[in-house]
């Protein structure tokens, strides 16, 4: 396994992303994985977990509400992603790693109390792990995510998109988290999310995301989701869904999340306006409601 670093010269600059880099080494190979903490180290910690092609970068505008809350904010950059390490190739990347690698960032860190947001893969990970780790948990708020079980067929604009990601010869990152957004983004955005990209040798992480969606009974990841989703059905703390209403994929997967999961009754659920990328199109929004449930849901 080839393990790829981006230069810290790609980073300079960035637009509204002032924050000093942190880093987890994860593996016995030193695979290294990057995060944002900022805020009072014994404030509530707020775990803000991003999906697909996206990094820590996307948090911007909610990092800062959430510390002048007076929380601890911790916004990893998944293996493949940011400013973490990256594999050259597609077939090292798994579920189940992506699972491994964050279960251990968050133990050596030994967060606990933890208030999660996820989105997008996000989601996928974090809903899992909340799971299965309920005790380090304290509260999950979910925009436009979900924990898939293959119990029903994919969406066929998911199809496209990952036959897009693991064929397409052009994979332009900014211009497809553009596309996810109702607010447009500024050519200095659209390159902050190529940043982590300096060649498509380093794109391997991005363009595996899609294909391990487990969309069938068969994937090696639906019994360890099925198990989580089903101990997601006894969540009694509390579960708040912030959802953009425009995402053409996810945008009514709040149902589902809702339906099943005890600590969702009762709660102050929005569909915002906003596409796929919520946390560009309303960032603020989201922070407000996550400072929010805090304060009326102290644990």
């Amino acid at each position: 396994m080839t393990i790829l670093r981006s230069p810290d010269s790609r980073f300079a600059d960035l637009p509204d992303y002032p924050y000093t880099p942190h880093y987890q080494v994860i593996g016995d190979d030193g695979l290294r994985m990057h995060y944002v903490d900022e805020g009072p180290r014994d404030g509530q910690v707020v775990l803000l977990l991003h999906g697909e092609p996206t990094w820590s970068y996307l948090y911007r505008k909610m990092i800062p509400p959430l510390v002048a809350a007076g929380h601890r904010v911790i916004a990893p950059d998944l293996i493949g992603f940011g400013k973490s390490d990256k594999f050259s190739s597609i077939d090292d990347y798994s579920y189940q790693r992506h699972v491994d690698w964050l279960v251990t960032f968050i133990s050596r860190l030994d967060l606990r109390g933890i208030t999660l947001f996820c989105q997008d893969w996000g989601s996928l990970l974090g809903l899992r792990i909340a799971a299965e780790h309920e005790a380090r948990f304290a509260r999950i708020v979910v925009g436009n995510g979900i924990l898939p079980t293959a119990d029903s067929p994919a969406p066929f604009a998911f199809k496209l998109w990952r036959a897009f990601a693991v064929h397409s010869p052009w994979f332009p990152i900014g211009r497809i988290v553009a596309t996810g957004c109702k607010t447009p983004l500024t050519p200095a955005e659209i390159a902050a999310y190529d940043a982590p990209f300096p060649s498509d040798a380093y794109k391997a992480g991005t363009r595996a995301f899609p294909r391990l969606v487990p969309t069938e009974p068969s994937d090696p990841a639906v019994p360890a989701n099925r198990a989580a989703w089903a101990q997601l059905g006894h969540w009694n703390k509390p579960f708040l869904c912030l959802f953009g209403a425009g995402d053409p994929i996810l945008g009514h997967a709040d149902k589902v999340l809702i339906r099943h999961i005890p600590g969702a009754q009762g709660q102050p659920h929005q569909r915002l306006r906003g596409s796929h990328f919520i946390q560009e199109d309303q960032g603020p929004a989201l922070a407000t409601g996550i400072n929010e449930l805090i304060r009326r849901c102290p644990a």
